[in-house]
């Protein structure tokens, strides 16, 4: 009869694993994290613009509805609260739909926790929609880069 070489034989250990076969494994899980970790480092200010521009195209859209029901857009003192709660400031809107103009009832804060900037009359636009990103302040780069209604695409 034919032997088996001995990497073919396989021998289950009734205790469980060894601790060479968990280090094995250990090392190459550690090896492929040095690989893969790089490329998902600094990710999670990527998606919080990303979240910025997508509310700030939301709310355009709840904009342009008010708009169309009413004939102009909030102004800045009325704010974006106007797509949530009927303003009581002029111009007072008539046609006013009854569940607002936001999908949750609430005008989103952007992914930092801050109030998005509502002007209108805008500076650029017949309306202005701004986060400052990370640092909350106007101006910066990379993170801190301010995301504004008139350069989305």
């Amino acid at each position: 009869m034919h032997q088996r070489p001995f990497f073919f034989k396989i021998q289950m250990n009734p205790n469980g694993f060894s601790f060479l076969e968990l280090m094995v494994v250990v090392v190459i899980l550690g090896i492929l994290a040095t690989y893969i970790a790089p490329r998902f480092m600094g990710r999670t200010e990527d998606a919080k613009a990303v979240k910025a521009k997508v509310d700030i195209a939301s709310l355009e859209t709840s904009l342009k509805l008010y708009r169309l029901d009413n004939g102009f857009y909030p102004t800045t003192e009325q704010g974006l609260a106007a797509l949530v709660e009927k303003p009581g400031t002029e111009p007072i809107p008539q046609n006013w739909k009854s569940k607002g103009y936001l999908e949750k009832a609430r005008v989103p804060k952007d992914p930092w926790g801050r109030e998005y900037l509502y002007l209108s009359p805008g500076v650029h636009d017949e309306y202005d929609i701004i986060s400052y990103g990370a640092d909350g302040a106007p101006g910066g780069e990379d993170k801190n880069r301010d995301i504004q209604s008139w350069e989305l695409e």
